[in-house]
């Protein structure tokens, strides 16, 4: 029907003779106008707009360079701590300022939801909207959802409905698997611009690296089959580098001119107590016993779990001792020996590994996050603490979105220590604390570097500390040393780590470490084969390193 609102606001207008204009209006639509003008192509406009935001040039240079060279699609890789978010922010404020992008979907892990939500609207004044109910779906344009949650149903279908025009996908690495349901989900989304953020190399396996940037770029490499083909070859991998910095910008610490917090590292030694060395020996002397007879199914790699649990706490190898026991079909000597060793772990009264972080953590009179293998270490960790009159809280990945944001907060305003499972090594920003204390030490360099990147990163306004525990004589002790050491992993910024993994993919480096602590015969052995890794990894001999693996 005709709309005739218009012809009776003129006929009053007529009848009282005006108002015919309205300076006022007038000037704010001029206002507006000229606000919502862009003049030219080149250059970002966002920044204007963004007068209180401290944007660096390495972020500008990408948001540039995916604006006028990527078309909106791209992979933001830069190394941990340089504000991968920010560089997002600013890409997603600079085509909605342009008019062409409001529908968005940005999917993280769950505990960063809420961040990634507070970010967007106090420094960019972008609406984004947490989701927590169904009909967000339809009725909001700018939505942050755990990717667990958006691939679901009823989630699914509705999202599958939705014609985006932006993507954005934090943690990405997640991604490179074709076969997951995420993988899967994401695949299948409805898109016109795309950003994939990860701070992890993409350079490893050619499989992963087809598999990201065809989320991306379709077509970008070809087909699965042609590209697997065409870069078999270590010659064709220059070029394959060419197609893939065509997508994807990494910038790294070493590049960037900020005046970065240092790292200051320092290793703590921690000597048994004389019942927790008696368990670890006789945990030792099982894998001795296996590699003599190879009757238990449940050896070796238990053994080895078993040896870093004793480097950690008698919660943790009490936990998998009873999941052992509780198993029906067992050889009685084996069982025999389990419950031996299961009247041992409660003959331990002390904790000298906790004893060392009590005492660290008093003297240092600050913040503190302590990272942990194991959630039984967590917990009793948490109670020792408390009583000795220190607030702990725990961070690990069995908790609820808000359950994790609580945490956080109450780390920042109320409690001394926050205590971390590896869900916490990814993600979150905690840029107020710089002290970190590595409790149980991981394989997987990047799960170091990941942690340390919870703190050394922008905004961070002190030097950070970080303390590595490793008790005198044991697996942790070898790893520390002969291995983390040596490669300089905890002075060197992550630039060190992609050299690393890029001659040796980090699941060979995990597998080749098990393999040689499985099956040393001796300490000194054990040494002697980390030290040739170790050399290997330095001198880029992916080859020699490969066969020191297998012959361990």
């Amino acid at each position: 029907m005709f709309d005739q609102k218009w012809g009776e606001a003129l006929s009053a207008r007529l009848v009282q003779n005006g108002p015919w204009s309205s300076w006022n209006l007038f000037s704010l639509a001029l206002q507006a106008e000229e606000q919502l003008s862009i003049e030219h192509f080149d250059g970002l406009e966002a920044p204007k707009h963004l007068p209180h935001l401290n944007i660096f040039p390495h972020q500008m240079e990408a948001a540039e360079r995916v604006l006028t060279k990527m078309n909106g699609k791209a992979i933001l890789a830069d190394e941990v701590g340089l504000g991968k978010t920010i560089e997002a922010g600013l890409i997603l404020k600079e085509y909605m300022i342009r008019g062409l992008v409001k529908k968005v979907l940005i999917l993280v892990p769950a505990s960063l939801v809420t961040q990634w939500c507070r970010e967007l609207n106090s420094k960019f004044y972008i609406p984004a909207v947490e989701q927590r109910k169904s009909y967000v779906w339809d009725s909001c344009d700018v939505i942050v959802s755990s990717i667990d949650t958006a691939k679901r149903d009823p989630h699914r279908s509705v999202i599958y409905e939705q014609d985006y025009d932006m993507i954005i996908i934090d943690e990405a690495h997640k991604l490179k698997n074709k076969n997951t349901k995420n993988y899967q989900f994401v695949r299948n989304l409805k898109k016109k611009f795309c950003l994939l953020l990860t701070a992890t190399p993409v350079q490893n396996k050619l499989s992963e690296v087809f598999h990201l940037i065809s989320i991306l770029k379709p077509g970008h490499l070809g087909n699965e089959d042609g590209f697997t083909k065409e870069f078999k070859d270590a010659d064709q991998h220059e070029e394959l580098r060419q197609l893939v910095q065509k997508v994807m910008i990494r910038n790294r610490r070493s590049d960037s001119e900020m005046d970065w917090p240092k790292r200051v590292v320092k290793t703590v030694e921690i000597e048994f107590s004389d019942e927790e060395k008696q368990l670890y020996d006789a945990v030792t002397a099982l894998k001795s016993r296996w590699n003599q007879k190879h009757e238990w199914s449940i050896f070796p790699f238990t053994v080895l779990t078993l040896q870093r649990e004793c480097c950690s706490s008698r919660e943790a190898v009490y936990m998998t001792l009873k999941g052992l026991l509780g198993q029906e079909e067992m050889a009685p000597a084996l069982k025999e020996e389990l419950e031996s060793l299961m009247e041992m772990v409660q003959g331990v009264t002390r904790h000298a590994k906790a004893e060392k972080a009590l005492e660290l953590v008093q003297n240092i009179d600050d913040k503190v996050i302590i990272f942990t293998e194991y959630r039984a270490t967590q917990l009793y960790l948490q109670w020792y603490f408390a009583q000795h009159g220190i607030k702990a809280v725990p961070f690990r990945g069995g908790f609820k979105r808000s359950k994790k944001d609580w945490m956080k907060q109450l780390f920042q305003d109320r409690a001394q220590v926050l205590i971390a499972t590896e869900a916490g090594g990814e993600g979150i920003n905690l840029q107020f604390c710089h002290h970190m204390i590595n409790y149980d030490l991981p394989w997987n360099p990047m799960r170091i570097e990941q942690r340390i990147g919870r703190i050394h990163r922008l905004g961070q306004e002190h030097d950070v500390h970080i303390y590595n525990f490793a008790v005198q004589n044991t697996v942790e002790d070898h790893i520390l040393r002969t291995l983390y050491t040596k490669i300089g992993l905890f002075e060197e910024v992550i630039g060190k780590l992609d050299d690393i993994l890029e001659k040796m993919h980090e699941e060979e480096l995990e597998t080749h470490i098990s393999n040689i602590l499985n099956h040393s015969e001796s300490d000194g052995e054990m040494r002697i084969k980390l030290e040739n890794l170790t050399a290997c990894i330095d001198s880029g001999e992916e080859v020699e390193a490969r066969a020191a693996g297998g012959r361990a």
